[in-house]
């Protein structure tokens, strides 16, 4: 009886060896072309602090030695990252604000103790909105007068929004 590899027989050593080089190319092919599941994020997250119990809005005041309470309604539509905030005094009238209302400022002056917080707010993982409520004491020696309260709005895939609001401290 003849020999399998002798007569060119499918099954050979030499044909299987290229079936199974053949089968490997075409799964590596298919593998590099499986199509991404994951959706590409473009859209910028969103601070609302038009809400009725959202606070501070622009032109809100704050009184020195007290507490307020920042709220406002965070979105994204995938999922939401991370939220900061930053007040800092505008006694130069320099301007950060997103709003299309105006602010009556007080006369330029130079900071003796001015208010300053830059902070940052835990947001729940896997969240596509979220009311953030988050308590900020104001010291009772800090400079009156005009801030800015800057809201940083960061979604997971590092899209980021910041609402510009001014505000006053009494």
């Amino acid at each position: 009886m003849p020999n399998r590899q002798s007569i060119g027989h499918p099954l050979n050593t030499k044909n299987m060896r290229k079936l199974v080089i053949t089968l490997t190319v075409i799964a590596a092919i298919i593998a590099g072309c499986k199509k991404d599941k994951e959706e590409i994020d473009t859209i910028y997250p969103t601070i609302n602090v038009e809400g009725a119990s959202a606070f501070p809005k622009q032109c809100s005041i704050v009184k020195r030695g007290e507490k307020f309470v920042f709220r406002a309604d965070l979105a994204d539509n995938l999922e939401l990252g991370s939220v900061s905030v930053d007040i800092h005094h505008n006694f130069d009238q320099h301007s950060h604000s997103t709003e299309v209302l105006a602010c009556t400022l007080d006369p330029k002056k130079t900071p003796v103790n001015p208010l300053l917080v830059i902070k940052d707010f835990p947001v729940p993982a896997g969240l596509k909105t979220y009311q953030i409520s988050q308590e900020i004491e104001v010291p009772a020696n800090v400079d009156a007068g005009d801030y800015h309260f800057l809201i940083r709005l960061t979604d997971k895939s590092g899209w980021q929004t910041i609402k510009g609001l001014s505000i006053k401290v009494q």
